[in-house]
């Protein structure tokens, strides 16, 4: 079996995994900077604000369980967000990225209309937009309730998934209460509010406002929102922390996450093994398929078709592990590119289309913040590239692209193929053959492709794999597309 050494990622196809030591916060606080993408806040937002409700716990003399529950709440407080997003860009048509980043600084009937009024369809004709602003303000709190609800639910059900305790469950389900029972999605009031919930939302509003206008502005908004928004009795805790002498300079503090990595919550729960690893992947590969209804279930199959190719090729158990855990997390990066790209039903623009190629080095950016995964990081990334170099992100070409890369681009364009699209349905397997069969050589892998063919026939295509509902994102030519 022939192995292409690239500068990126040295390791062997049929060596095991690495096997390092994680922390568990360390590993959260990494991939938490893809939920940061997702909801348009600037890097290291989560882990911000679990640094700024630790420090609130500390004050309330929480107990070592109740700062552990705390601090997992607060990192993947944002684990639902993905899931309304392509709602967002239907309904408001605007792009949900920016959407969500202004939408954190509304509070009010007077600031919501103003922002109803800055944020929906304002690139639309005058018609479509008044058409559209009717339609939104007719239905604004019905709107409001299913798109919070969604991404509070769904949220809620991850974080299930991947252990957590039904506290943290339950404060993230709560993220969007407010004390005066105004919020969403269930009109909680007060005390009903679970007390992670009631911080992880001060904490949130305190990193927005103080990372935009500084630390006073942070406490002001804090207590003008007291008993409406926010628990009262909280507000002078938050504010007393906000206004010691140096928080906003630690808050900015390059080191802050390092310490945020280093408490004892992030040691506190579940050791890290590898059975833990492949839910967390699991789960987090729910959260980016979760980002466009052309992506349902797109990263679990591309997971399947990955392994199914390392079985063919003969990949030791060890190896075959890690590379569908990479293919599993391998779009991480399309967080941060706005649903108006992802779902859009026509040809992109230059400018849309160097945006969608950034998504692979968004998920480099992510996964390779975890020392274990920075291999893994390499392989993920390069997905869209070419043996002929003209791929994306980087242009490697063959002397530069490991096995592992090859598989991993074999498996993620025979899914998109096979995958309903934005602009066509799914292919036949025929048919997909038929342009895989021209890509064979310039773009992907022959071996890689005779072994991915080999294991739909062993597999008896499509019962025995689940054949796809709705699938991934590969850019093909244009005659492509309109197949």
């Amino acid at each position: 079996m022939t192995h292409y050494v690239s500068p990126l990622s040295p390791g062997q196809a049929g060596d095991a995994a690495p096997q390092e030591t994680l922390r568990l916060g360390e590993l959260l606080g990494a991939l938490s900077h893809a939920l940061d993408l997702t909801e348009g806040q600037p890097e290291g937002h989560c882990v911000r604000c679990c640094w700024i409700g630790m420090q609130v716990a500390a004050e309330l003399g929480l107990g070592q369980q109740a700062r552990s529950d705390l601090y997992f709440t607060l990192l993947m407080k944002d684990l639902g967000c993905s899931s309304n997003a392509a709602r967002i860009c239907q309904l408001y048509m605007t792009d949900d990225l920016s959407f969500k980043r202004s939408f954190k600084t509304v509070s009010g009937l007077r600031q919501g209309l103003g922002f109803l009024w800055r944020n929906t369809a304002a690139a639309a004709a005058p018609w479509t937009r008044l058409k559209t602003l009717k339609h939104v303000l007719a239905r604004n709190s019905e709107i409001a309730g299913e798109l919070i609800e969604t991404r509070c639910n769904r949220g809620a059900a991850i974080a299930r998934q991947m252990r957590f305790s039904e506290d943290v469950a339950e404060g993230i389900a709560c993220l969007d209460e407010h004390w005066d029972g105004g919020g969403q999605p269930l009109g909680l009031t007060g005390d009903a509010i679970p007390l992670f919930a009631r911080i992880a939302l001060m904490a949130q509003v305190t990193d927005v406002f103080a990372t935009d206008l500084g630390a006073e502005a942070a406490a002001e908004e804090l207590e003008r929102r007291a008993g409406t928004w926010f628990d009262p009795d909280l507000v002078p805790v938050f504010t007393a922390v906000i206004r010691r002498p140096r928080f906003l300079a630690d808050l900015q503090d390059p080191g802050l996450e390092a310490e945020v990595f280093a408490t004892p919550q992030a040691r506190h729960i579940h050791a890290v093994d590898e059975e833990y690893l492949d839910e967390i992947a699991r789960a987090f590969s729910l959260v980016i398929d979760a980002k466009s209804p052309f992506t349902h279930g797109h990263s679990q199959r591309v997971a399947r078709y990955t392994g199914l190719i390392c079985d063919q090729l003969g990949y030791a158990p060890g190896r075959r592990r890690w590379m569908v855990r990479g293919a599993l997390l391998h779009d991480i990066g399309k967080l941060g590119i706005s649903n108006t790209i992802l779902d859009k039903p026509g040809k992109l623009t230059d400018e849309e289309f160097a945006l969608m190629k950034q998504h692979p080095v968004l998920g480099h950016e992510v996964l390779s913040r975890i020392h274990a995964f920075r291999d893994l990081a390499d392989v993920s990334a390069a997905h869209h590239e070419r043996l002929d170099g003209k791929g994306y992100p980087y242009g490697m070409d063959a002397s530069q692209l490991t096995q592992e890369m090859r598989v991993m681009a074999v498996a993620d364009i025979f899914d998109a193929l096979t995958a309903e699209r934005p602009y066509r349905a799914a292919l036949p397997l025929e048919k997909t053959y038929a342009i895989m069969d021209d890509l064979a050589g310039p773009g992907i892998d022959p071996e890689c492709y005779a072994a991915l063919q080999d294991a739909v026939t062993a597999s008896g295509w499509p019962a025995a794999t689940d054949a796809p509902l709705a699938g991934g994102e590969w850019e093909l030519s244009e005659a492509e597309r309109s197949a």
